[in-house]
This record gives structure tokens, C-alpha cells and sequence, in this order.
């Protein structure tokens, strides 16, 4: 884990966007259309916790200045 996390606003941002910009397309209208098959649960799990890390990081990087 990175332990030099920024507490700037827009790199957080930035960062949780492009880790959720590669999750596939999980809309209603993908579930209903029976798009889920090829999905990978399990990466998107991954992703949705490097997600969560970035956030929570960046929280123990605010509360320690």
C-alpha cells in the first residue's frame, strides 16, 4: 500500500474514477439484457476494494495532519 497518500481533493477523485472507469457495465439495463455472463465477479471485487483502500487512505492521511 502506498503510504504517501495524497490529501489532495482531484487525485483522490482521479484515482477512484479510473479504478471504477474499468468495471464493466453493470446497469439494469445490462442485467436485464442478459449481459452479465462474461463478467468476473471476482475482479470486480478487486477493484471495487482498491477502490475502498484509495478512500480510506486517503481518510487516515487527513486525520494524521
Amino acid at each position: 500500500m502506498n503510504t504517501a497518500m495524497s490529501t489532495e481533493p482531484d487525485q483522490i477523485r482521479n484515482q477512484v474514477a479510473a479504478l471504477l472507469a474499468e468495471l464493466p457495465d453493470i446497469a439494469p439495463e445490462s442485467v436485464a439484457a442478459g449481459h452479465l455472463d462474461d463478467i468476473d465477479i471476482d475482479d470486480v471485487a478487486r477493484r471495487l476494494e482498491r477502490a475502498h483502500d484509495v478512500l480510506v487512505q486517503a481518510l487516515e492521511s487527513v486525520e494524521k495532519d
